[in-house]
């Protein structure tokens, strides 16, 4: 198989729900036109939540991802990590109920409410992938909170682009979103091991 053909698909590392910006989405008060949507009956796409919630660093993995993803046959290309409802395809629907149930957990490896969902989810789209699949995380690899229960399942397949190290969130977004604007893929390399 040629190796640009491999498929590949992109995991992005959640907003953070419980901040500024998150209560102002939740208040009663908000106005807003996603704040309204997320109110609705049919909610909001999750990764238009947050790249509200995050701003220029979601904004950019989520215009990365979807720039350069190129999943196999029947699997979306582009997941996002929760903190209680493990790996979810970016566009799908949330409403405020389930982003006060995102606010309630932060994430961190021990606690069951956010590893038991994603350990799940990776179990089960490591089986779907064909072998040759890369998988690439988009979010830190300085903690274990995604690397470790990821590797679990996708071992050599987990990857992240090697331009991320030494660079902060907001330094992320803006070359992710050149990147996506230039068509410039980045270079990845293994997570095990880094």
């Amino acid at each position: 198989m040629n190796h640009t053909a491999l498929p590949r698909i992109f995991f992005l590392s959640p907003a953070y729900a419980g901040g500024e910006r998150a209560r102002m989405i939740l208040s009663d008060r908000a106005e807003f036109e996603l704040a309204q949507k997320l109110r609705g009956k049919r909610g909001a796409p999750i990764a238009e939540v947050f790249t509200f919630l995050s701003g220029l660093y979601f904004r950019g993995k989520i215009a990365y991802a979807t720039a350069f993803a190129r999943p196999a046959a029947g699997i979306p290309g582009v997941f996002v990590i929760t903190p209680t409802r493990g790996l979810v395809e970016a566009s799908t629907r949330i409403r405020l109920d389930d982003l006060r149930e995102f606010a309630t957990v932060d994430i961190h490896g021990d606690d069951p409410r956010y590893r038991a969902p994603i350990e799940r989810d990776a179990r089960v789209l490591a089986r779907k992938l064909p072998r040759q699949s890369e998988v690439i995380l988009l979010g830190s690899i300085a903690t274990g909170k995604y690397v470790n229960v990821l590797l679990a399942s996708f071992g050599d397949r987990l990857r992240f682009p090697v331009d991320f190290i030494g660079r902060g969130d907001m330094s992320r977004g803006g070359l992710m979103l050149r990147c996506a604007a230039d068509r410039q893929e980045l270079p990845y390399t293994a997570v095990a091991g880094s």
